[in-house]
């Protein structure tokens, strides 16, 4: 049943994550529209914060728990929960409603991302693993560009409710799809889940992110809830270090940010989260009030940012891949995200669009340089031991910094559009019957005003949006300066394989250092096996004059009784006649014997297959010896090397 149902588990769990990345910018280019509707402008930060904090701190749970109860039920149990959210939000009143539905909404969202990639690893194996991985990283990449696109033809064509309401027809043929050809769990794994530290960091995130929300805006700074939420917020935190210590499986141990890469490459990612969210929040805004551009064009004028970071986050993973140096990179990508930040604060009413593109390709451009190094940067700084959770840690740094600078950058906007109203109001005068609220509750209203007076009220929001950046220019400028404190160490080969996804949008990885190191050597092994791997396989075995095809036959043979001829033929998918000369030649050379369509390896031809495994497991090794001995890899090595020998994929052609 699995192999027959692959493909459809595959599209299922690709549609699971992509839905779940669409979700994390789908809605800015709807966000305008949604206000007129709703009202709340002051809270439209935390339509995309309550997303980003319920996805970001239920991941580590999403994966504990589905290694200890079943990955299937889950998933299952993220996409219903996933479903349910986004039907409320499309069905919301109010702002508040949306605010707690897209909660709803990212409690499943952070289950799809994270066990639809571990799901991966029970169905597909081991030789095809690195191929399929590729697959999930693309598909980040598709969500962060089309996003924004999508969700403006969605409120033009339709109603921004599309948004929402068009992953149910979605989610329930990826939950079909699953209940009916996903198989059940193998194997299941024992955790000690640390409930209280995931609580407890949660709760304190939130408060933080409601004291940058509420302070000075909504709220005085010496208001008792400010207050409160200060304090509760840092009693929270106490309790989370006191807790870290004693717990079996942290989900963040203390112990990692006294390495100094670690820390600086949290920060530095913290910092690119607050600008990549923080932009997409803002910009359809300024599109679509300032400029008057429809909600479809505003996603199209927002692609030269994601087409700058995506880009770049490719270049700059090949570059690391090639020259094994990463520490000018982030230097120079957080100094070309300063520039994009600073240009963008310069924007008036009167920056044409295409003014607009070029600083948003610099701003894209830095994001993607740094992006994909940072989880590079951890990875080649710790213990295998703190791998898996350092790699989380990471990822985790950047999606809480989108959420802070959702929030900050939305007290900023709300701050200075209120102070920007009340010098316009205090010396123009309105046409009567005209209340002035209605240009904070839906700002659409602007376009009907008189022109002198719809100019005014123009030039405040352009003010406005333009204040976000300069409030943002010197917090990425910070991480320019951290940037030079990651230091320069030598590469593992296992950190080379970095997966896109995980460098894009908001995601959490959450995976053991087992697996971390796994997917990394499958990703290197499965492309070194596509540039003449058994014509060195087999010159290291001694199985010299038998062509590559030869080779392959006896790795596919190896640990096998008597095989047909047929199967043989199927399994490399060629005809029988294609292939019998190379198996003559095996049975010439007394590798192989032959009784009428049955195939099987000689005594010789066994001891030829073992020193095949042999030669295939000690250039496993050498990526990762550079992790130093350890008994989880060297059963990792001899599991996975059997695997890869004579798989169909890499068949000599």
């Amino acid at each position: 049943m699995r192999r027959k149902g692959l493909g459809f588990i595959i599209l299922a769990l690709m549609l699971g994550m992509l839905l779940a990345a669409l979700d994390q910018t789908i809605v800015s280019t709807a966000l305008p529209t949604i206000v007129s509707d709703l009202g709340g402008l002051e809270q439209l930060s935390w339509v995309v914060t309550g997303y980003l904090l319920a996805s970001t701190v239920s991941t580590p749970l999403w994966g504990k728990l589905g290694d200890q109860y079943g990955r299937k039920k889950l998933f299952v149990s993220a996409i219903v929960i996933f479903l349910v959210g986004s039907a409320l939000c499309g069905l919301s009143q109010d702002m508040g409603q949306l605010i707690a539905f897209r909660s709803i909404q990212g409690l499943g969202g952070g289950g799809l991302m994270v066990l639809a990639q571990a799901i991966v690893g029970d169905v597909v194996s081991v030789r095809q693993r690195g191929r399929y991985q590729g697959f999930f990283g693309a598909v980040f990449g598709v969500a962060s560009v089309v996003g924004p696109l999508l969700g403006g033809l969605f409120v033009d064509h339709l109603s921004w409710h599309w948004v929402f309401y068009v992953n149910l027809p979605l989610g329930a043929l990826a939950l079909v799809v699953i209940v009916a050809v996903l198989p059940g769990d193998a194997t299941l794994t024992r955790h000690r889940i640390d409930y209280a530290g995931v609580v407890l960091l949660g709760g304190a995130t939130s408060c933080l992110v409601l004291i940058t929300t509420w302070g000075g805006t909504v709220r005085p700074w010496t208001d008792p809830v400010i207050v409160g939420l200060a304090v509760a917020a840092l009693a929270m935190l106490a309790g989370w270090v006191l807790v870290e210590r004693r717990a079996a499986e942290p989900v963040l141990p203390l112990g990692l940010f006294g390495i100094r890469a670690f820390t600086m490459a949290s920060i530095v990612g913290f910092v690119v989260g607050f600008g990549m969210f923080g932009a997409l929040t803002y910009l359809p805004l300024y599109l679509q009030v300032v400029h008057g551009v429809s909600a479809t064009l505003s996603g199209v004028y927002l692609l030269p940012m994601m087409a700058g970071m995506l880009t770049m986050s490719v270049v700059s993973g090949q570059i690391i891949s090639k020259t094994g140096k990463y520490r000018f990179l982030p230097i120079t990508g957080t100094a070309v995200a300063t520039c994009g930040m600073f240009l963008l604060s310069t924007m008036t009413e009167s920056t044409g669009l295409g003014t607009m593109g070029v600083y948003l390709l610099v701003l894209g451009v830095g994001l993607g340089m740094t992006m994909q190094v940072l989880v590079i940067v951890v990875q080649n700084a710790v213990d295998f031991t703190d791998l898996g959770v350092a790699t989380s840690g990471a990822t985790f740094a950047r999606s809480i910094g989108g959420s802070f600078g959702v929030a900050t950058l939305g007290s900023v906007f709300t701050a200075r559009l209120n102070t920007d109203l009340r010098s316009v109001l205090g010396r123009t005068v309105l046409p009567p019957g005209f209340d002035p609220a209605q240009v904070r509750r839906d700002p659409t209203v602007i376009q009907r005003l008189p022109p002198a007076l719809a100019a005014d009220f123009l030039h405040v929001y352009a003010d406005a949006i333009a204040a976000v950046f300069r409030v943002a220019t010197p917090v990425v400028f910070v991480a320019f300066v951290l940037a030079w404190f990651i230091p320069q160490q030598r590469l593992r080969e296992t950190t080379k394989a970095t997966d896109l996804g995980e460098c894009l949008g908001a995601t959490s990885a959450e995976r053991s250092s087992l697996a971390e190191v796994e997917r990394g050597l499958v990703r290197l092994a499965d492309a070194d096996l596509r540039r003449g791997f058994y014509a060195r396989l087999g010159a290291l075995a001694g199985l010299t004059g038998i062509p590559p095809q030869g080779v392959w036959i006896v790795a596919r043979l190896g640990g096998e009784g008597w095989v047909t001829a047929q199967s043989l033929a199927e399994r490399a998918n060629v005809s029988r006649e294609r292939g019998r000369p190379y198996a003559d030649q095996l049975v010439a050379a007394g590798l192989v014997e032959r009784q009428g369509d049955l195939l099987r390896l000689t005594p010789a031809g066994r001891q030829s297959a073992l020193r095949l495994l042999r030669s295939a497991r000690e250039g496993l090794a050498g990526l990762v010896m550079d992790w130093g001995p350890n008994a989880q890899l060297e059963a990792l090595l001899d599991r996975i090397a059997p695997e890869l020998l004579g798989a169909m994929g890499d068949r000599p052609r």
